[in-house]
């Protein structure tokens, strides 16, 4: 590359850190730094994964760098915030990203948001609104597959599976295979043992992790439900059955924690990928 291209590209990638970085002297004395050789690149980028933010109006800061230090995106949590804030939140992320997530909007709040942000998609089992392009390209190695006991845990279940294709991870479904009634499960055994990690969302009693978790030799994520009767406690006995499986090796989000599950099972995925690319270097 020219010496007027690198300046160029320099240039444009400082001023788009300038538009959002809320610490300018901390910024201008890291970039001296490299400048005169006493810190590198690499420990310049490190420093600058803690850096910027963008508030908007008095109500929110975006964190634009989580994605360089975590990997994921931020991603806007939907209740609790009116339709308007969740608009002007959007607006501004999208100039950041290719792909704005918003989790828990309701179809009445999602009638409202089209008419504010152009090109909104709804998935509304999910309860998920995004901005994302028309197809989301596989970036990840690996397949996430996501198992709902009853089709009353689909909801759950659809949020981890957007929030993973979303994110450009692969997913495979398979819905409705509780173990009320096991053959179910048992006649899709090829699809467990092709998924690198598998995402099991059950109500009721929750026993539906422990099965899946003692037939495969992949990480298991469960995911327990609100759904069940008056002693299911609001997904408490799936949380705590899930929690004292004597299937070893099974890791438990939150109730109805579809997304964070979803996030979980990226981490996976991407620290095995971190892990290959070592071995070969």
């Amino acid at each position: 590359m020219c010496k007027w291209l690198y300046q160029l590209t320099i240039k444009i990638s400082i001023g788009d850190i300038l538009k959002t970085v809320t610490q300018p002297e901390t910024l201008r004395s890291l970039l001296e730094a490299v400048a005169h050789g006493q810190v590198t690149p690499e420990m310049a980028l490190e420093s600058l994964k803690d850096l910027a933010y963008e508030s908007v109006g008095d109500f929110a800061k975006i964190d634009h760098h989580r994605q360089l230090r975590t990997g994921f995106p931020e991603v806007i949590w939907g209740m609790g915030k009116t339709p308007n804030q969740i608009a002007q939140i959007m607006e501004v992320m999208r100039h950041r990203s290719p792909t704005v997530m918003a989790t828990r909007i309701e179809t009445s709040v999602y009638e409202i948001l089209q008419k504010q942000v152009r090109g909104l998609q709804y998935h509304e089992l999910a309860r998920i609104c995004a901005i994302a392009p028309p197809v989301i390209e596989i970036r990840f190695a690996g397949q996430i597959g996501i198992i709902s006991a009853g089709t009353a845990d689909l909801p759950i279940a659809e949020e981890a599976a957007v929030t993973a294709e979303l994110a450009g991870f692969s997913v495979q479904r398979l819905w409705d295979v509780g173990v009320a009634g096991i053959h179910r499960l048992l006649n899709n055994r090829h699809l467990l043992h092709s998924a690198t990690v598998l995402i099991v969302v059950a109500g009721m009693e929750g026993a539906l992790p422990s099965v899946v978790a003692g037939l495969v030799d992949c990480p298991v994520i469960a995911v327990p439900t609100s759904i069940g009767y008056g002693a299911n406690f609001a997904g408490l006995a799936p949380l705590l059955t899930m929690l004292n499986s004597c299937a070893a090796g099974i890791g438990v989000v939150n109730i109805d924690n579809g997304f964070g599950a979803a996030v979980l099972a990226g981490q996976i995925l991407r620290t095995g990928a971190k892990l290959s690319r070592g071995a070969e270097g």
